[in-house]
């Protein structure tokens, strides 16, 4: 069994920033790729940001030079760096991790972004 937990989100003004951290726990050898997906109001859910064990991360474009993903190996940790937040950030955030043969979820944190 592999559990996520997600912390940090919020409301914060139009600029402003957070930083999500995704703890995992359990079973995870052969953890690999983690990643930040999203979800808001009457879409469907979306790729964030993405990072490999060895640092390697790839960025949905809407999100490119405003969101830094980053991970810590020794403490099976993830985080999400939002600097420059816009009103369509607003989303619930999920921390995703594929770890086969499953592929496991956070229950997500929400992200507010309002004037």
């Amino acid at each position: 069994q592999v559990q996520l937990v997600e912390s940090g989100g919020g409301l914060v003004q139009p600029g402003g920033s957070l930083r999500l951290s995704c703890a995992v726990s359990g079973r995870i050898f052969g953890l690999n790729f983690m990643g930040w997906y999203r979800q808001a109001p009457g879409k469907e859910r979306e790729l964030v940001a993405r990072i490999t064990v060895g640092g390697n991360t790839n960025y949905a474009d809407s999100v490119k030079g405003r969101f830094t993903i980053s991970r810590d190996n020794a403490k099976n940790m993830v985080y999400l760096q939002m600097n420059s937040l816009k009103l369509e950030d607003t989303a619930v955030y999920y921390c995703n991790a594929p770890i086969y043969p499953g592929n496991y979820w956070g229950q997500g944190t929400q992200v507010t972004v309002s004037s």
